[in-house]
């Protein structure tokens, strides 16, 4: 059930947001936690527009109890999680034993590939940083169909699908998240609520982190795929900041080819909107 809530703005407020349709917010009672609050910020689209791209952020910062996305719709829309499936990969890799922790390395079969930095061997913390596809296929290939799919639905990642073969189905199999199943995701592994040892989980938290300073850790993971003639982006992760902890989950998509900032908008956006909001500097 959706609920209004008529707000009265003084008049230097309006003026202020008067371009932007902050002062439209939308309570709504769906967030993650029972009875935690949504607000609907629709002066967050202003910066998928300037990288001309659709698509939905969303913000959840635990210690408010408070959900912040930028478009309802997109919120519940599933699309090809792509490599921001790496986290779930290396957390059943881990606790499979396909690799015993994140030193293991895998051999370059000596193909070259376009991101030069796949061309060489590769252990688990590098191909996460490096986000290497060939590392996590032969790993989901030594897991086995019947095990992913075990962990799958025991976590209950997107719609469990595995459809499309062992080595592709996070690619351009039948896999699928949507925006709001990522959140979840997310805090439930910040939480140790999946259903992973508490040594996998800490290796995972391990290698997700991108910047780690004096201030905060930021642990995130991008993703690329193509979907229904589109091209889908991820940035996905949380950061730690004194207590408090804010989630995030920005996804993008595009159905015209070759726009040259495609990649970097998947970051750039979810940080512009990040130190937006003063949680990053």
């Amino acid at each position: 059930m959706l609920t209004y809530l008529n707000l009265n703005l003084s008049p230097i407020l309006k003026n202020t947001v008067s371009h932007l349709s902050f002062f439209a917010l939308l309570l709504i009672s769906i967030g993650y936690a029972q009875g935690s609050k949504t607000i609907l910020r629709k002066d967050f689209t202003k910066h998928f527009s300037d990288y001309g791209v659709q698509g939905c952020f969303v913000l959840y910062d635990q210690k408010a109890d408070t959900l912040y996305l930028s478009d309802l719709q997109e919120y519940e829309v599933r699309h090809t999680p792509a490599s921001s499936f790496k986290i779930f990969n290396s957390l059943v890799g881990l606790e499979t034993g396909v690799i015993a922790d994140e030193h293991v390395v895998f051999p370059w079969d000596s193909v070259v590939r376009q991101n030069a930095s796949w061309n060489a061997d590769q252990d688990l913390e590098t191909a996460f940083k490096n986000s290497t596809v060939w590392y996590y296929q032969e790993m989901a290939r030594r897991i086995g169909a019947q095990k992913m799919k075990d962990f799958l639905v025991k976590t209950g990642y997107g719609n469990t699908s595995i459809d499309g073969g062992i080595d592709k189905f996070w690619l351009t199999g039948g896999l699928q998240i949507s925006p709001k199943e990522q959140m979840v995701f997310l805090i439930k592994l910040h939480k140790n609520e999946i259903p992973f040892s508490k040594r996998t989980i800490n290796i995972v938290k391990h290698i997700m982190i991108a910047q780690d300073t004096l201030g905060y850790v930021l642990r995130a993971k991008t993703g690329w795929g193509y979907q229904d003639n589109t091209d889908i982006g991820w940035y996905v992760g949380y950061v730690e900041k004194g207590k408090k902890t804010y989630f995030f989950v920005n996804c993008i998509q595009s159905k015209q080819k070759n726009i040259p900032d495609f990649g970097p908008a998947r970051k750039e956006i979810a940080l512009r909107i990040l130190k937006e909001m003063e949680i990053l500097p």
